[in-house]
């Protein structure tokens, strides 16, 4: 099944990345084992498959680099972002100049199977949660340059989004209350700058400086390393008068249990910064 509501990532925030990747790949001299051994004029078709049970993300990237090396490469996509995958299911059929193919192969397949990495960790986290109204985010704890795509891919698990830089949201973290002064400085002086679109976030460790952080109204108050019990009673003091996120320590033996203390938000940052590649393969079919 699709994750709902997955809205295509936008080329502009992909295609410098592919061309990035490519002359990484490349260098100065192109891919000399091909272009050796592959007669120009020869034809291929190759079929990317999975190889482990997970969800798919990045196929777009993976033909925009199969397309930037030459665009008489054809791929004929047989599974959309969001699906789940089985071991064996043919995800993309890739037909056209052999040496372009050859070439392309690892760009594109580093970019889809680590996507489609993040995207399945999503989805064994989202899984795990069902019956309860938590949902699973991911944080900023991504690969330089690739937060965009780390954030789509966990859209493409059925997770959310918490803030995408620091510019889109505040939020108050320990150290800014450590020089603020306090959870009730740090906050409204976040309010009195902030604009009246931009939501406010405050971490706390205690229940004390919970209460405290209530007196000011935050949208968001994020519960860090705290204790299923903790949590639990967290929920019970604000009573819905703010969102809670829990944080911290989150993993697939935790998360349920978490979750079902009643927070509104679990953030994970393992699924970005952790996640291991999904085994993807592109397997040879023909040649002319």
């Amino acid at each position: 099944m699709s994750a709902p509501d997955l809205i295509p990532l936008s080329p502009l925030l992909y295609m410098p990345l592919v061309h990035s990747a490519l002359a990484e790949d490349l260098g100065r001299a192109g891919d000399i084992t091909s272009d050796s051994i592959i007669p120009e004029t020869a034809m291929t078709r190759v079929t990317l498959r999975s190889r482990q049970e997970g969800r798919l993300a990045g196929m777009d990237i993976a033909e925009a680099v199969f397309h930037t090396l030459d665009a008489r490469l054809k791929v004929e996509k047989f599974r959309r972002d969001g699906q789940a995958l089985m071991p064996g299911d043919v995800i993309a059929v890739i037909e056209g100049p052999a040496r372009a193919a050859l070439s392309a192969e690892r760009t594109a397949l580093n970019f889809v199977g680590h996507l489609s990495g993040v995207a399945t960790a999503t989805a064994r986290m989202v899984a795990a949660v069902q019956g309860h109204k938590a949902r699973i985010c991911c944080t900023r704890k991504t690969i330089p340059g690739m937060r965009a795509l780390q954030k789509y891919a966990v859209r493409a698990g059925g997770g959310a989004n918490h803030r995408f830089g620091l510019d889109d949201a505040v939020l108050i973290k320990d150290n800014h209350i450590g020089v603020a002064g306090g959870v009730r400085t740090a906050i409204a002086r976040a309010r009195q700058h902030a604009g009246h679109m931009v939501k406010i976030e405050v971490e706390v460790d205690t229940l004390a400086q919970l209460e405290e952080a209530l007196l000011e109204k935050p949208d968001i108050i994020m519960l860090d390393n705290m204790s299923n019990d903790m949590l639990r009673e967290a929920v019970r003091i604000t009573a819905g008068r703010a969102i809670l996120e829990a944080s911290g320590n989150v993993n697939l033996d935790t998360v349920a249990a978490i979750a079902a203390t009643g927070v509104d938000l679990i953030s994970v940052g393992a699924l970005t910064h952790s996640s291991a590649c999904l085994d993807l393969g592109l397997d040879f079919d023909w040649a002319a």
